[in-house]
């Protein structure tokens, strides 16, 4: 009874790993084929005379997009417009920092 019971376990486990196999292949094939695809066929870079499309736009050209959106969406306001400053994350890691003290409430023991 249970060497029946362990035959049957052992023919679902290589079932289930031949299936696994067969979709790891089969993925794999999936991945090569569609690398192929987009080698053989160049990227193209769209490039237009107003707005330069690529790294590094200019902040008139933000500004100028940003007006365009607010004008078609309506009453909807751009409060401000500049690079984000990660100071709040530096803030915030040296808090949880400060947290993991020893120490009642985190002080290291003051």
């Amino acid at each position: 009874m249970l060497t029946a019971a362990i035959l049957k376990s052992l023919q679902v486990y290589g079932i289930a790993i031949v299936i696994s196999m067969i979709v790891a292949v089969i993925i794999k094939l999936m991945v090569v084929l569609t690398a192929r695809a987009e080698k053989s066929r160049p990227v193209e870079m769209p490039v237009g005379t107003v707005c330069p499309i690529g790294p590094g736009v200019p902040d008139e050209d933000v500004a100028a997009l940003s007006a365009a959106i607010f004008a078609a969406m309506g009453p909807h306001r751009i409060l401000h417009i500049a690079p984000a400053s990660h100071g709040w994350s530096s803030e915030g890691r040296a808090a949880q920092h400060h947290s993991h003290l020893p120490g009642p409430a985190g002080r290291g023991g003051r």
